[in-house]
């Protein structure tokens, strides 16, 4: 099968089940944002935060590091897990140690109850098998398609369940644990090889040394990702943030769909095309291109139709977000465009250039945030989004440019 050929099948795989995601993600919103209030997607937001953080701060980088490796990868399979259950040990302890800091820092007792609980979400994903990684290094797309749609149905449906039971935050946190306990039982079940609980020291020495620029640049997306929701949780409050959050989710999905989709795919199939220089040149400017125009078509369609789409997702009681979705809406454009190289410069082992590229981001997002959002409430949050995207371009650019003339080389 040629490159192209390979590229076009899974975006088409990668395609649909990004877009059975999204519509399953906003039938989960639309219900859930007319059983829960936003002071409830606030303190939910609060323990996810909490979890990703730490999620971040421990990030091995274990998957980016299999996809890259020319030889076999299973070799690493038994070390990679071993760290996995260790890291998720790790997280949950965090977790349970800084709540009373965390709730605290938000002046929101009522989180504490969902951080105890979102630390066994750590726990129980640190058990997933690492072999489910073979999916993009094998580019067997179609497989992953139907793994991952089952996983969200699971998480979905019994979100839903919950919330009318409960009516509460509570209902988020639950949902997360059955499809955390889900993804463990389906990827021992049916991905092969399954792990063993055997450590090899030299293979997680190279693990931890080729990650550390992984780890470094998932910080500093997070800070850039979420430093917004963090500085609104804490100057406005937890019905702000579920507000907040929402419209984040509408407005940037070009960033979670097209994005994500683009990456996923390219990345494996820049990786096998490294011994073509040429061909990678040729295909990375092609996709390059194309990503930056869908991107600004889908950020012009989310700003016109913003009002409806507040309404439709969210319910009249979310009226509030709709200024904040205008807003963030070319956000998607600039991100997306400024990232949209990232999967070329993984693919060559430039993890360097993806940390400083993301280091502008939350640059730009860390100095103007709290005055943004202090003068300007939800919208100046967006504001300092954009401007932390904005100025991350000029660098992209820069090493895009430079990293395209070497391959010509």
């Amino acid at each position: 099968m040629s490159f192209f050929k390979t590229t076009v099948d899974g975006l088409s795989w990668i395609t649909f089940l990004r877009l059975s995601i999204r519509v399953l993600t906003f039938i989960r919103i639309a219900i859930l944002a007319r059983l829960l209030l936003p002071f409830e997607f606030g303190l939910f937001a609060i323990a996810s935060l909490s979890l990703s953080f730490l999620e971040i701060v421990t990030e091995t980088g274990i998957n980016s590091i299999l996809i890259q490796k020319k030889e076999d990868y299973t070799t690493y399979l038994d070390t990679a897990w071993i760290i996995s259950i260790l890291r998720g040990l790790i997280i949950s302890v965090i977790i349970l140690i800084s709540t009373p800091w965390i709730a605290s820092f938000f002046s929101s007792p009522s989180s504490a109850k969902l951080l105890y609980l979102v630390s066994w979400v750590a726990i129980i994903r640190g058990f997933v098998n690492p072999a489910s990684v073979k999916f993009q290094k094998e580019l067997f797309f179609k497989k992953e398609f139907f793994y991952r749609l089952t996983l969200i149905l699971i998480e979905a449906v019994f979100v839903i369940i919950f919330a009318f039971m409960s009516r509460s935050a509570i209902s988020l946190v639950y949902s997360l644990i059955i499809s955390a306990v889900a993804e463990v039982f389906l990827s021992h079940i049916f991905i092969k090889p399954r792990p063993k609980l055997i450590f090899h020291k030299a293979k997680a020495a190279e693990i931890f040394n080729q990650g550390k620029w992984i780890t470094g640049f998932g910080i500093l997306d997070y800070i850039y990702t979420t430093g917004d929701n963090i500085v609104v949780g804490k100057i406005l409050g937890q019905s702000a943030l579920g507000i907040y959050q929402n419209a984040y989710k509408i407005s940037t999905f070009p960033i979670t769909e097209l994005g994500d989709v683009f990456y996923k795919v390219t990345f494996p199939v820049y990786v096998k095309m490294r011994d073509f220089p040429e061909r990678l040149k040729i295909a990375a400017i092609k996709g390059g291109l194309l990503l930056s125009v869908l991107l600004l078509i889908a950020s012009l369609l989310i700003y016109f139709l913003a009002d409806s789409l507040v309404s439709i997702v969210l319910g009249s009681n979310w009226l509030a977000a709709v200024p904040v979705v205008k807003t963030l809406a070319f956000l998607g454009f600039f991100r997306g465009t400024s990232n949209s190289f990232n999967s070329l410069f993984m693919a060559l082992n430039m993890q360097k250039q993806v940390s400083l590229i993301i280091l502008f981001n939350a640059l730009g997002l860390a100095i103007t945030i709290v005055p943004l959002v202090t003068k300007y409430g939800l919208v100046g949050a967006g504001y300092s989004a954009i401007i932390g995207a904005s100025l991350s371009l000029f660098p992209a650019l820069y090493l895009v440019r430079k990293t395209l003339s070497n391959l010509s080389k």
